[in-house]
């Protein structure tokens, strides 16, 4: 089992609810892609790198008690939390497995269709885990995925030095630790050579108020993001102050626009 502290975001409490935040953000353009991807009663579907699983308790409502979802995940917090929330809401039909997706292989499970968001960024051999996802799914099983194209469009308009300073500094901690914020620029051709077939391919960035529901999600990034970055020494603590202060003054400032960073959704169909 890895150590929790290997996770670059950490595995702490703000960062479960920041996660849960996230979801709530997204969760509509989620269950779009799925309902296209044809997700549906009965399936099988994996939930490749689930976090603490809120997406996949929905993918649980989905696929409904005659159907399975597989839960991967490394950090056995984020799993143990999914755990408790299957019991609470007494889903029996989820299977929760503890894999490091960077170094393990997934099981040959021949599921019908797989979900990821935001893991390929993170692991270090991620051309190896499109391919094993590739063998975990059947032939004709589709794979949806969310992932970052171009990180740097995240900024502020007007602009904001402080807040490009930490989007910087972000992406060069990912870099650190063996990820690659933009790695959705590799993943069409990797996915072409694991014998998926493209079906779909739609950028993702939103230009929102502070106003926006959208607008929470950078928001709460920043604020756990932050304390990370002091924690792994990649910022100094006056610089994070500084930071800090800088997104609450553009979430005060009238007129000031957030462009989120650039994410790529694929829908690819193994073949």
């Amino acid at each position: 089992m890895s150590n929790e502290k290997d996770y670059v975001l950490g595995t702490h409490d703000e960062e479960l609810e920041r996660l849960g935040l996230q979801h709530r953000v997204w969760r509509a353009r989620a269950l779009d892609a799925w309902r296209r991807a044809g997700f549906t009663v009965g399936q099988s579907i994996l939930d490749v790198g689930c976090g603490p699983g809120y997406a996949t308790l929905d993918l649980a409502d989905i696929v409904g008690p005659k159907g399975r979802v597989t839960a991967f995940d490394r950090s056995q917090r984020f799993l143990d939390a999914l755990a408790a929330s299957c019991f609470q809401r007494k889903v029996n039909h989820v299977e929760i497995r503890n894999v490091d997706l960077g170094a393990t292989e997934l099981p040959v499970l021949e599921a019908d269709a797989a979900w990821c968001r935001w893991v390929f960024s993170f692991v270090r051999r991620p051309r190896d885990l499109v391919a094993s996802v590739g063998r975990s799914l059947r032939r004709g099983g589709v794979l949806v995925l969310h992932e970052y194209f171009d990180y740097s469009t995240w900024r502020m308009a007007p602009r904001c030095p402080d807040i490009e300073e930490f989007v910087d500094a972000v992406m060069w901690s990912w870099r650190s630790e063996g990820g690659e914020p933009d790695i959705a620029l590799e993943l069409p051709r990797w996915l072409a050579e694991s014998g998926f077939e493209i079906e779909s391919l739609q950028p993702i960035i939103d230009i929102v108020p502070a106003s926006s529901f959208v607008w929470q999600w950078p928001k709460a990034f920043v604020e756990v993001g932050l304390r990370r970055l002091v924690e792994l020494g990649h910022l100094k603590e006056g610089r994070a102050a500084a930071i800090s202060e800088a997104m609450k003054a553009c979430e005060a400032a009238p007129h000031t626009l957030m462009i989120t960073p650039a994410v790529l959704e694929i829908i690819a169909v193994r073949r």
